[in-house]
């Protein structure tokens, strides 16, 4: 709504049995103008923790190729519940991760879309359906998650053509299994790939330290959460035994958290409804892969407690073929780890605690392969790094303070594909700020500042490619009374989102979002 208030009604002076239903300032997935078919694939009321399973049969309406399909989740539910994590996967292959919002008593419903067209491959054929989210239902805990999940899918034709990069291929772990706090399994992938990557759809989830892994501290110091190191965390991938890939995992807040879920009732954190996986290109490895034998992956958090629960890991793998090879061969020239940086310091500062942690890591790996066009050589590098500040008062953790951002950038550099080297670079960068304070009435008050942003380009030579930058930022403050039935918790709280995205493709986007006490103020579009 251009430069309009979507406002509905007057906000009412606190929070009452009702809300307006939750929404983001992300922009849905734009789809062709085409004719599509659409196939529901989960239809379940989640009240305890069985999975739903299913079947998927691709529509005989809309024979591939796609153009795009679009995965769409409708939910609804009423009462009393928790957030609840979800998971979805087609054919054993993770195709979406989400969170849940918290119900009022009157009911809401909301909704999340994704492009998937990426797992085209994977829906081609008819495939087994599981999906999950774990709920409790019970006389306190009523919430039971009402949950429709579709894909639409439209048709290639002679203007809209399936993407240029997309993927041969789509392949779960196979054997997958737990070891420790890591996730680990086997992939074999077909002896003419040429290009190969990894995601990780990783989460640290429920209810525990780990679920709120930035705020842990070092064993060493006076806090609720310790842990062995502090709290930098880092998702590094290996290949039969080798680190292929690092990354920093977003600091993902649910609808339930920072002791305040009146932030989150209309406006959830980013990512929170479409948790995205971590990417690692693996192509300096292809060559070493493709000779028909099962290899081993391992997925692991660094810095997690030696046996602490909390981090769940499904991992995929995104192939592509050349299709005029039987095989493609190949072997890795250049493999450089560097030295792992962790440091966290406590002092006492005028009566607070404050606990500065400084980190950060470096991988470099070149491979080649040959393939029917001839030699190609794919660099890797990435960095990562994290530095918060964490401070609070006294042994009740009293007011409760963090201020933490991570930086992983990935630069990717491909030789001899085409005349002129392909670099495609990205820089994401996350930021927490927050605090938690009680005053001696028991009231709780929370105000933070949730950003996730990022710059990718990617060149030909001299010649443009892409540039994109977005900014995803979500800030409120909201404030309860601890210990009182419902109708005495007295609730205030104000909330914006913003969603920005400009470059090419494209052009500018910007939706900012503001509510109070429940009910949405203001919904602007920035981009006139």
């Amino acid at each position: 709504m251009s430069g309009a208030s979507a406002l509905a009604v007057e906000p009412p002076p606190e929070f009452g049995t009702d809300w307006d239903d939750p929404r983001t300032a992300v922009p849905g997935v734009e789809r062709p103008a085409t004719a599509s078919c659409t196939v529901r694939i989960v239809d379940e009321k989640f009240d305890d923790f069985t999975p739903f399973t299913g079947a998927f049969t691709p529509p005989a309406e809309c024979p591939g190729p796609w153009s795009k399909v679009v995965l769409r989740m409708e939910g609804k539910v009423q009462g009393v519940q928790y957030d609840r994590l979800g998971h979805l996967e087609v054919g054993g292959v993770t195709l979406f991760k989400t969170s849940t919002p918290e119900p009022s008593r009157d009911g809401i419903t909301w909704a999340v879309e994704k492009d998937v067209t990426a797992y085209a491959p994977l829906l081609r054929r008819p495939q087994p359906v599981w999906m999950l989210i774990g709920n409790v239902v019970n006389e306190t805990y009523t919430g039971v998650l009402d949950v429709q999940v579709y894909l639409t899918f439209y048709p290639a034709d002679g203007h809209h053509r399936p993407p240029a990069d997309a993927p041969s291929d789509v392949l779960p772990l196979t054997n997958p299994r737990r070891e420790g706090t890591a996730q680990v399994g086997e992939v074999t992938v077909p002896e003419n790939t040429t290009r190969l990557v990894a995601e990780v759809y990783a989460t640290g989830s429920g209810g525990g330290c780990e679920e709120f892994w930035y705020f842990t501290a070092p064993t060493v110091v006076p806090y609720s959460c310790p842990a062995d190191d502090g709290p930098y965390r880092e998702v590094l991938i290996e290949v039969d035994g080798r680190a292929a890939g690092i990354a920093m995992p977003f600091p993902h807040v649910y609808t339930g958290g920072w002791s305040n879920p009146f932030l989150w009732y209309v406006l959830p954190a980013p990512r929170a409804f479409d948790i995205r996986p971590i990417r690692y290109d693996l192509t300096p490895f292809v060559g070493l892969l493709t000779d028909g034998q099962p290899h081993h992956v391992r997925v692991n958090v660094l810095g997690v407690p030696e046996g602490r629960p909390g981090w769940d890991l499904p991992t995929n793998v995104l192939v592509w073929r050349d299709a005029k090879a039987t095989r493609v061969t190949g072997g890795v020239l250049q493999h450089a780890l560097g030295t792992l940086t962790n440091h966290s310091t406590h002092a006492l500062v005028d009566g607070w605690h404050q606990v500065d942690t400084r980190g950060g890591h470096h991988l470099k790996v070149s491979g080649y392969v040959r393939t029917s066009r001839g030699w190609e050589l794919t660099t890797v590098e990435q960095t990562v790094s994290n530095d918060s500040l964490h401070r609070w008062l006294g042994d009740m953790e009293n007011p409760d303070a963090l201020t933490a951002s991570w930086a992983d950038t990935s630069t990717v550099t491909v030789v001899g594909r085409e005349v002129f080297p392909t670099v495609s670079r990205s820089e994401k960068h996350f930021v927490i700020d927050g605090l938690i304070r009680v005053t001696p009435e028991n009231r709780l008050t929370t105000t933070i500042t949730v950003s996730d942003a990022e710059k990718a380009f990617a060149l030909r030579g001299l010649q443009p490619l892409m540039h994109q930058t977005f900014s995803d930022v979500y800030t409120g403050e909201a404030s309860w009374t601890l210990g009182v039935p419902r109708a005495q918790r007295n609730a205030v709280g104000t909330s914006t989102h913003r969603y920005q995205r400009k470059g090419f493709p494209g052009g500018c986007y910007d939706r900012s979002i503001s509510t109070r006490n429940g009910y949405v103020t203001a919904d602007v579009d920035g981009c006139e």
